[in-house]
């Protein structure tokens, strides 16, 4: 056990804490994020920290429901015509940006088409458009080529990065560098003057943000309610420090708390440890495509023979097959888009030795593999280690580079050789809801605008094309396992399995909402 002072000292004098009320009312919410905030931009990063971050401070035309159904969350509504290639989107009226101007829909249209030269699905929308125009202040005219049903799911997902929306004078910055302010419209104003990135966030409630009407219903949809004053992400150092904080409730939740230590957690009687995302976790080991050795397919098709989905699985979550599955392909499993299809790479019988033979074959010349290998959060370091393991044995050079998390997202944007502070191989995760159709940025595999890792397949491409076409649920099945399949040539990344997290937090606090942190709906009790 520690107390407040203890805690705050290992956290650095950086965490003191500015002088507050601190009644029971008045107390802010203390959280325990799964990485450290060290990028601030929704639209240039895939961090799911800096996604959680973005829902704090923006808003998006629409959310999605608890039922994954998207709903009208800045609009007042919309309206199709021309058969499907008109969208009129209806702003609601009263909304305003945390700097007291009103949202116009000149500000949409800028931020749309900032987030879609970085995005998956937005890519494939921006194709498709014709136009896209702001005919009054609260009207978003988008003129399609050929219609595109998956225009609400595109503006609304809540997959990284989402379609942040943001003043058009920040909007109209360059999609590959970061806005210079966080200035957005949703429900809390983002504390700027007390952010130390490593060490804490702070939010505070934007009070004159206009909730919807109609009760959220979880995620992103719906009445967005905010009942506490201040809400304060602390970085902690390490996983014990952060269960000792939570033991003392000196902290009010945490993210991400490591399987060893939920005994610890549930044993105080006043802590709530429950699996509040039920789509699941999925691990993935991305290879860069753009330097050696990784830039030979057959390489990266021979290291599918080495993957053994259990062992990663063990590792970060213990042997409790409850909370994990092995046998995963491309899509989550359980969902329309998972298949068989192809899937004996994986699940057929391991043989080291053949692998080894394989990657020789394949023209492996001793070359370095820089394995990024973050210390945080958890179950990156455990990824890590079983792709170290497994490497080494069959016969690659590997040199192991420890680094935080916060670190490896900006190293990961890195396109140059190992020497040159470059990388080969590092474990990264997607939500389930993430990987169950291709269109996200997950398979965009348009070489150097792609995801991290750049893969390059123009068959994939193709695929995911024809798929947001499909005329029906068993066209797009169809189209999906070919997409699995081709993934098993061009290998954009090797599946790791998917595993289920918990949450922490104490049971003064109610209203923690399923899927991932959302700080509207929670309350004091």
């Amino acid at each position: 056990m520690i107390n407040r002072r203890t805690f705050a000292a290992g956290l650095g004098a950086a965490l003191a804490a500015p002088a507050i009320a601190r009644g029971a009312a008045a107390a802010p919410l203390k959280f325990i994020p799964q990485s450290d905030l060290t990028i601030l931009d929704p639209i240039i990063n895939t961090v799911y920290t800096v996604r959680n971050h973005g829902y704090m401070v923006f808003d998006t035309l629409f959310g999605m429901d608890s039922n994954t159904q998207m709903q009208p969350q800045m609009l007042e509504g919309f309206s199709v015509e021309d058969d499907g290639k008109r969208w009129k989107l209806k702003l609601r009226d009263g909304l305003l940006w945390h700097d007291g101007e009103k949202v116009l829909a000149r500000d949409c249209v800028a931020s749309i088409a900032r987030w879609s030269v970085r995005d998956g699905v937005g890519s494939m929308m921006k194709a498709r458009t014709d136009e896209m125009s702001a005919p009054d202040d609260r009207t978003i005219e988008i003129r399609l080529k050929k219609p595109f049903a998956l225009l609400p799911y595109a503006l609304g997902k809540i997959s990284t990065p989402m379609c942040a929306m943001m003043p058009e004078r920040l909007a109209k910055t360059d999609p590959f560098k970061a806005v210079s302010e966080m200035v957005g419209s949703g429900p809390f104003r983002f504390k700027a003057d007390e952010w130390v990135s490593g060490a804490r966030a702070v939010y505070t409630k934007f009070e004159r943000y206009q909730p919807r009407e109609e009760i959220s219903t979880g995620w992103t949809a719906g009445g967005k309610v905010v009942h506490f004053e201040r809400v304060e992400w602390v970085t902690s150092p390490d996983d014990g420090t952060s269960a000792s904080a939570m033991q003392a409730g000196e902290m009010d939740w945490w993210e991400l708390p490591v399987a060893d230590l939920l005994p610890l957690l549930k044993k105080t009687g006043k802590i709530r440890v429950e699996i509040k995302d039920h789509n699941g976790t999925l691990g993935m080991l991305k290879m860069n495509n753009l330097q050696p050795p990784f830039n030979n397919a057959a390489i990266r098709r021979a290291l599918l023979g080495a993957v053994v989905q259990r062992d990663y699985m063990t590792a970060i979550v213990g042997d409790d097959a409850t909370m994990w599955k092995d046998g995963v392909g491309i899509f989550t499993p359980g969902t329309d888009m998972a298949s068989d299809a192809g899937m004996e790479v994986l699940n057929g019988p391991r043989d080291l030795a053949k692998v080894r033979a394989a990657i020789k074959d394949a023209g492996y010349n001793n070359e370095k593999v820089v394995l990024l290998a973050p210390s945080d959060p958890h179950y990156r370091k455990a990824m890590a280690d079983v792709s170290e393991a497994m490497m080494r044995g069959v016969g690659l050079n590997v040199e192991v580079q420890s680094l935080d998390w916060g670190t490896a997202i900006v190293r990961r944007e890195s396109k140059q050789p190992v020497d040159k502070g470059g990388w080969s191989v590092l474990s990264t995760t997607a939500n389930g809801l993430d990987m169950q159709t291709p269109t996200l940025h997950f398979l965009r595999t348009n070489g150097d605008k792609a995801w991290f890792g750049w893969t390059n397949s123009p068959k994939i491409e193709e695929l995911r094309a024809a798929w947001v076409d499909a005329p029906d649920l068993a066209s797009q099945k169809q189209i999906a396992a070919d997409i699995q399949r081709q993934c098993w040539i061009d290998v954009p990344h090797l599946p790791l399995g998917v595993w289920y997290q918990p949450m922490a937090w104490q049971n003064t606090v109610d209203g923690v909402p399923d899927g991932f942190p959302l700080f509207w709906g929670a309350r004091r009790v």
